[in-house]
């Protein structure tokens, strides 16, 4: 036997929002007697429920989950720290002799763990980061993506000067550690057999999809959910509430703007998020088994789906049909 077919398994659920994520990793825990581990980077935050479409307690109860509600809306969870977190959760998940699958559309988070990125552990600066910000803000995120390419070339080539998020990182761990960001960084394949099953659907349809998940959040209170943020004292400065689903609420509570634009804002920001997330999860990527998730008459996983996925993830744990991340 090879020493990559004794390694432990890791099933892996991945696709853009509102794909149909959750459904299908929650029956399959059930199938499979298994845990999921979220990768959702917005989903950690305890008290935004609604706008981060949050497993439901009732979905919660029917398989257990890991990583979320796990810090307040004011704290940061830094890429390092969701790295540690899942891989302790996914250990603990196995030996209990149990299937873990990690499950999410935050693409940073999902690759840290199946590739085994080497993540710069520099904790946050806020002074610095409030500094960088306000650089960006001033004159203008060019500029900002300037200064680190004359400190770290390599990162420059590598991250998008419009990502200004990102570009304070790689600013924050050069300023920090005096360091190029890109010479702290690689890969250690993890020590996981691993099955990617990616979830898809047409643009078209998964739009549609996105445009009814809004309207549903908002049935179920979720302009009530961010008013009881707001008067907890967390403002739409924090990074938790600048999101998709939380930040569109800024100028109408500011009584700038009316509902129906918050709402119609809320889906065209979706809609931006998920061309985003389409730069992790490509239809190219060979490692990724791709499912059509849903017909345009079906509102949750298609049987046809969700039967192939079980079919692979039987013959993964089998020991069969299991792909293996690349360096």
């Amino acid at each position: 036997m090879s020493a990559i077919a004794q390694f432990p398994p890791l099933v892996v659920i991945v696709g853009p929002t509102a794909v149909g994520k959750t459904d299908l990793a929650v029956r399959l825990a059930q199938e499979v007697d298994g845990e999921i581990v979220s990768a959702d980077s917005r989903q950690v935050y305890r008290g935004m429920d609604i706008g981060t479409a949050k497993a439901t307690r009732e979905e919660q109860e029917r398989a257990n989950h890991h990583l979320i509600d796990i810090v307040g809306p004011d704290e940061t969870l830094g890429l390092a720290q969701f790295q540690e977190m899942a891989n302790a959760a996914i250990a603990g998940i196995t030996a209990r002799g149990r299937v873990p699958l990690l499950v999410g559309g935050t693409g940073q988070y999902v690759m840290a763990v199946v590739e085994g990125w080497k993540v710069p552990r520099v904790p946050p600066d806020e002074a610095l980061r409030r500094e960088l910000y306000r650089q960006a803000e001033e004159e203008g995120a060019e500029v900002l993506h300037a200064r680190l390419r004359a400190l770290d070339p390599a990162a420059a080539d590598r991250i998008d000067a419009r990502n200004v998020r990102r570009v304070v990182r790689a600013l924050e761990v050069c300023l920090v550690t005096g360091e190029p960001i890109s010479e702290q960084q690689g890969k250690s394949p993890p020590p996981y057999r691993i099955l990617i099953l990616g979830l898809s659907l047409p643009r078209v349809e998964l739009y549609r999809r996105i445009d009814d998940r809004v309207e549903r959040m908002m049935e179920a209170g979720l302009e009530d959910e961010v008013r009881g943020l707001v008067t907890a004292g967390y403002g739409f400065d924090l990074p938790a509430m600048s999101g998709v689903g939380y930040g569109q609420f800024a100028p109408y509570l500011a009584g700038e703007a009316l509902l129906d634009s918050v709402v119609g804002e809320i889906k065209r920001a979706t809609r931006r998020f998920v061309r985003h997330q389409a730069n992790w999860f490509r239809p190219g990527d060979t490692r990724i088994h791709w499912l059509e998730a849903v017909s345009t008459a079906v509102p949750t996983s298609a049987p046809g789906a969700y039967q192939a996925a079980l079919e692979l993830v039987r013959a993964f744990l089998g020991g069969q049909g299991f792909s293996r991340a690349r360096e």
